[in-house]
């Protein structure tokens, strides 16, 4: 059963469920300050289908508990990493709905998640960092997983990335929640040049110790490594080498784990 609720500190606005899809729909009615999406689940540990607003792309997640919280995002420094129409109008449109089998063990980016929250952790996959540049929401990790790709800018939607505030010590986490076993990934550097720099070596870090070493460059385009079948539940980038160049200013603009569910 998902059952899917907009509500505020005081009332719950609209509800409504069903066994495999449900939706909200919103008509002749703006969204207030205080007001959450929140989805309920019959049972923990499961994948479901989300989109809480039309002008952000359906996320396949991982829930560890049986509610998922989305707060309906008003305030205008955090919308700058979004979609200057999240949540605007009076019309709206939200949606929860289980995934197909093949859906969720298909070979696929396990790392995307446009629905990624930065202090939400029963909610995968997940992205976390030590440093994000100036505690701005156009730098939080979690834009490096939202599956948005423009990198020839910097700043504000849509050239939002992971800022690292010039830390040589910033590392770069992606959550999975559970096992999956992984085979490739693919970095998408910020390439604002001559504003940015970029990195040419970076250290991968699996859940079991085992790290990889990349050779990168200021390719602007996917930067592709392919290796055999890893299993790890989650995915650490860290020892940044940065190039010798004027710039001080590298950035991650986007992060792909390609892979499977671990079969049991």
């Amino acid at each position: 059963m998902l059952t899917l609720i907009l509500k505020n500190e005081n009332k719950i606005i609209m509800k409504r469920s069903h066994s495999t899809e449900t939706y909200l729909a919103l008509k002749r009615r703006e969204y207030a300050e205080g007001e959450v999406v929140e989805l309920i689940l019959d049972k923990a540990n499961q994948f479901v289908w989300v989109q809480v607003d039309e002008a952000i792309e359906p996320s396949l997640i991982y829930l560890t508990e049986k509610k998922w919280k989305f707060p309906i995002i008003l305030d205008e420094k955090l919308r700058l990493a979004y979609s200057p129409k999240i949540f605007t109008g009076d019309r709206h449109y939200i949606r929860a709905w289980l995934p197909t089998e093949n859906e969720i063990h298909s070979y696929r980016n396990l790392a995307r998640n446009a629905h990624d929250q930065k202090d939400v952790t029963n909610t995968y996959p997940h992205a976390f960092a030590n440093v994000e540049t100036r505690n701005d929401s156009t730098f939080f990790a979690r834009n490096a997983i939202d599956g948005i790709l423009a990198n020839e800018g910097h700043g504000a939607y849509p050239y939002q990335s992971w800022g690292i505030n010039q830390n040589e010590d910033a590392k770069i986490t992606i959550d999975f929640g559970r096992e999956v076993e992984i085979d490739k990934l693919a970095l998408v550097l910020r390439g604002d040049y001559p504003h940015d720099s970029f990195w040419t070596q970076i250290s991968v870090v699996f859940s079991e110790g085992e790290e990889k070493t990349l050779e990168t460059t200021n390719e602007l385009n996917r930067q592709y490594f392919d290796f055999p079948f890893i299993k790890t539940t989650k995915i650490t980038l860290k020892n940044l080498i940065k190039n010798e160049d004027e710039s001080p200013f590298p950035a991650l603009t986007q992060f792909e784990a390609y892979g499977r569910e671990v079969s049991k």
